[in-house]
């Protein structure tokens, strides 16, 4: 089985547990799960939505990611990220990102490394809506 067991960016809710389920395995001790969720605010502005966008390649280079984290990584057991796309209420969740290795240490370093180069490299926007009626975009998910 392969250490990189779930890539996605869909446009439907996403799940703590089919992420968890992804990176179960019966010879990692260590299992760490990062959920990203809509906040209600961004810099001392009240956030009321938000709405993702992806560039069509954003899946692959999701994969990418994730190849290269083990890569880095060799004590990955398992390894799933999930980003979401569309429209988002305060309190969804954005992201969820899972990695299972022999021993926490090491899955919580790999996690870390995961979100951060996702965030660095995926090709994804944010549009935030806020409280006063302003909007923006944020380059990278």
């Amino acid at each position: 089985m392969s250490q990189v067991r779930l890539i996605a960016v869909r446009d439907s809710e996403l799940s703590i547990d089919e992420v968890r389920a992804a990176v179960a395995d019966p010879v990692a001790g260590g299992l760490v799960l990062f959920a990203g969720a809509v906040r209600d605010n961004d810099t001392e502005r009240g956030v009321t939505a938000l709405s993702y966008s992806a560039h069509p390649s954003a899946e692959a280079e999701l994969r990418r990611v994730a190849e290269d984290i083990v890569a880095k990584y060799p004590d990955v057991v398992g390894l799933a990220a999930v980003h979401r796309t569309g429209d988002l209420a305060v309190g969804d969740l954005a992201v969820v990102v899972g990695v299972s290795c022999g021993h926490r240490a090491e899955a919580f370093e790999a996690c870390h490394a995961l979100i951060d180069e996702l965030k660095a490299s995926v090709p994804m926007w944010k549009h935030q809506m806020f409280t006063d009626g302003s909007a923006e975009w944020v380059g990278s998910a």
